[in-house]
C-alpha cells in the first residue's frame, strides 16, 4: 500500500501507481498533507477508484473528442478540402448537441438508427444515407483505433430516388438566354456557355482560353474548380472534349475579342464564394420560368440533346458521366425511350 509517514511534515504521503491495460502506460496519483492513518487508507481508496475512472476516460473518450481524431485523421489520408468540410459540417451540426457527453462506447445502434430515421426525417433520404456514411466512417476508426469492439452503426435501406426536379425545356433556355442577353445580364455569358454544353459548374469556372480551339470548333475540358480546392482534376477524372454549337461560335469569339484575361467566363463574386443559384432563381422568378438550380442547366442540356435524337453515348462523353444509370433519368425525362410505341394505335 502506497502510504508514507513524513516524520520531519508531520503527515501521511498516500500514492497509487498502475500501468494502462491496453496502452501499459503507467500512470500514478499522488496526495500529501494528511493527518492520520485512518484518512490516508480513505484517500488511497479514492485514489483507486479515481484511477480507473482515468483509464476509462482514456479507453473511451467522449464523442466530440472521437470525432476531432478522425477529422484529423481523415484529412492526413489525403481527401479533398471538400469532401472534409462535408463531413465535417454534417457530423458537428447533427451530433454534437445529442452526443456531446457520451462517451464513444456508450453510443449504440439503437441510438444512431433514431437519429437517422426520426431525428432527420425533415432531411432528404440522400442527406441522411451521407449522414450514415460519415457515422459508419468515425466508427470505423473508433474501432481501428481499439476505443470500441465493433462498428454500432446499422444497416439502414433509403428509397433509391430517381427524380429530376425541375427542368427547362429548349424554348423557355432560349427564353432565358434572350432576356438576359437584352437587360446585360452579367452572368449571361455564364448561362450561355452552361446551356449550350453542358459544363459543370466548377468546370466552366476553370474553363480556359487556351482550352477553346475556334478552328475545329472545340472546347478541351481538362480542370475543376470549387471555392476550397481551388483549381483541381475534372469529377471523374477524365478529360474530354466538347463540340462547340455553331450558333454558340460567334458568341465566343466576341467574348474572345473583348477581353484581356485568361480565362473565358467573368470572374462574378457570386460565383467565386459558391451561391450561383441565387441569381439564377432570381433572374428565372423575374421572367416567370421554372426557378431551377444552376446544376440543373446541365440536366437540361442533357435532355435536350437526348430529345434531339443524339445517341446517349455521345451525350455522356461530352457531358462527362461515366454512370449509365444517371444517363437512363435523362433519357426517361426526355421521352425517347418511349418514342414512336403508339404509332400502331388507331381506334377511330
Amino acid at each position: 500500500m502506497g502510504i508514507k509517514y513524513d516524520t520531519e511534515k508531520n503527515y501521511y504521503v498516500v500514492t497509487y501507481h498502475r500501468r494502462n491495460p491496453v496502452t501499459k502506460e503507467s500512470r500514478s496519483l499522488r496526495r500529501q498533507g494528511i493527518k492520520t492513518k485512518y484518512e490516508a487508507e480513505r484517500v488511497y481508496r479514492e485514489l483507486i477508484i479515481k484511477m480507473g475512472e482515468k483509464f476509462y476516460q482514456n479507453l473511451h473518450p467522449l464523442w466530440p473528442e472521437v470525432v476531432d481524431r478522425f477529422l484529423e485523421f481523415f484529412a492526413n489520408s489525403g481527401v479533398a478540402k471538400n469532401t472534409l468540410k462535408n463531413y465535417e459540417q454534417c457530423i458537428r451540426a447533427n451530433t454534437f448537441v445529442i452526443w456531446k457527453s457520451r462517451r464513444i462506447n456508450e453510443i449504440t445502434t439503437a441510438e444512431i438508427r433514431e437519429l437517422i430515421q426520426e431525428g432527420m426525417q425533415k432531411h432528404s433520404e440522400a442527406h441522411r444515407k451521407s449522414m450514415l456514411k460519415y457515422l459508419r466512417a468515425v466508427f470505423r476508426y473508433a474501432v481501428e483505433q481499439d476505443l470500441i469492439s465493433k462498428d454500432p452503426t446499422p444497416k439502414l435501406k433509403f428509397k433509391k430516388s430517381e427524380k429530376i426536379k425541375k427542368m427547362l425545356t429548349e424554348g423557355e433556355i432560349r427564353f432565358l438566354l434572350q432576356r438576359a442577353r437584352e437587360v446585360k445580364h452579367e452572368w449571361f455569358p455564364v448561362w450561355t456557355l452552361a446551356c449550350y454544353t453542358g459544363l459543370r459548374n466548377g468546370e466552366l469556372y476553370a474553363l480556359k482560353w487556351s482550352n477553346v480551339d475556334f478552328n475545329r470548333r472545340l472546347i478541351f475540358i481538362t480542370h475543376s474548380w470549387n471555392k476550397i480546392n481551388g483549381l483541381k482534376e475534372t469529377k471523374s477524372g477524365d478529360d474530354r472534349v466538347i463540340e462547340i454549337a455553331p450558333s454558340l461560335l460567334p458568341f465566343l469569339e466576341e467574348l474572345y475579342q473583348n477581353t484581356d484575361e485568361e480565362y473565358v467566363l467573368p470572374r462574378i463574386r457570386d460565383w467565386e464564394t459558391g451561391t450561383q443559384a441565387k441569381p439564377l432563381k432570381e433572374f428565372l422568378r423575374s421572367i416567370d420560368l421554372p426557378q431551377i438550380r444552376f446544376h440543373d442547366l446541365r440536366a437540361s442540356w442533357a435532355t435536350i440533346m437526348l430529345s434531339k435524337g443524339i445517341e446517349p453515348i455521345k451525350v455522356m462523353s461530352m457531358g462527362g458521366w461515366k454512370d449509365l444509370k444517371t444517363m437512363q433519368i435523362y433519357i426517361r425525362k426526355s421521352g425517347i425511350n418511349i418514342q414512336g410505341i403508339t404509332a400502331g394505335l388507331d381506334f377511330f
